[in-house]
């Protein structure tokens, strides 16, 4: 039993090493990238994996987080630390008027209806210029002043190694808190709404309230990684809200292990890597064939793990131990 925390503390080991050897900004961007869409998976988990409602609106909380800081930051000067608080507090209040409704329906029509919340996100900042003395800019999106040198308060840096660090502490945080929750009572409430929903309700449990809940904190954590995009790139656009990105965030932690603690980290582990390099490498001359790859990669997760690859992982490892046989 004292073996079980080695691998675990050799893996952040050397998550928290990888920007020392590693110097190359190309490759410390696509680290970072990793780390903020596990991160974003692991938020989407709380409702998606844990409570088994497949959200695919998770984008409109990624970029009502991204909007809300950036725009306090511009007109009112609040440091994006405090911004990203508020898009996180506004985006779970608005979690409340998405989830009401759309909880009201079950399976297939429940994804759908996330999914047109989130589209006519897009559509109404696509198309809005301005709101009175507020200028969304539309389709073209908003540049952030860049400051110099390196700034905790603005939350800009000019080495990359500070944002690696701080979506690293982000991710440890939510992956406590996902622990946290699942091993509480609440958690076991949520494991029977998505076994059985009917039969939870039956039982007491009040299922709205807990949907809500875990909706309400899922969308928080979502919308601070908003936050933490647009301050990284220094601009945000509509495209925040796009379904395609929800369906990633999706995708993502259903490779990974959708209601498993590090499943959805594992899912950006893999997938985002091949996202980022392929379209640098691929996306010029050879134009469509990182999105083969990409969805190669899907396939070829879905037909031999099709219920994520740390649950095919763990299901291989017990059959290992039951056969008497000593794992690799």
């Amino acid at each position: 039993m004292a073996r079980k925390p080695i691998l675990p503390c050799v893996a952040l080991l050397a998550a928290i090493l990888f920007p020392i050897f590693v110097r190359d900004p190309y490759f410390l961007h696509a680290a970072i990238m990793t780390l903020l869409f596990g991160y974003l998976a692991s938020s989407w988990n709380i409702i998606g994996g844990l409570a088994g409602q497949h959200s695919f609106g998770h984008s409109a909380f990624f970029g009502i987080g991204a909007y809300t800081s950036t725009l306090l930051l511009l007109y009112l000067n609040v440091p994006p630390l405090l911004g990203m608080i508020a898009g996180g507090l506004l985006a779970a209040a608005m979690s409340i008027g998405i989830g009401y409704p759309c909880f009201k329906l079950r399976g297939p029509y429940f994804a759908l209806s996330t999914l047109a919340f989130t589209e006519i996100f897009r559509v109404v900042v696509t198309t809005t210029e301005e709101v009175g003395s507020i200028n969304l800019k539309g389709a073209a999106g908003i540049l952030i002043p860049l400051r110099k040198g390196n700034s905790f308060v603005a939350f800009q840096f000019v080495e990359k190694a500070y944002y690696y660090y701080i979506i690293l502490g982000m991710l440890l945080l939510i992956l406590l808190i996902y622990s946290l929750i699942e091993k509480s009572r609440w958690g076991l409430y949520l494991a029977a709404i998505r076994d059985n929903e009917e039969a939870a309700r039956s039982i007491g449990i009040n299922t709205t309230f807990y949907k809500m809940l875990a909706l309400f904190i899922s969308a928080f954590f979502g919308a601070t990684a908003g936050t933490f995009y647009g301050q990284f790139l220094l601009y945000i656009e509509p495209i925040l809200f796009s379904s395609a990105l929800g369906i990633e965030i999706l995708l993502i932690a259903i490779v990974g292990g959708a209601g498993t603690l590090m499943g959805p980290f594992i899912g950006s582990l893999i997938l985002t890597p091949i996202s980022e390099l392929t379209r640098t490498y691929l996306g010029g001359t050879y134009a469509g064939v990182q999105l083969i790859i990409y969805g190669g990669v899907l396939v070829a997760v879905m037909m031999f793990a099709p219920q994520g690859i740390v649950p095919h992982v763990a299901k291989r490892y017990r059959a290992l131990l039951k056969g008497g046989r000593r794992p690799r």
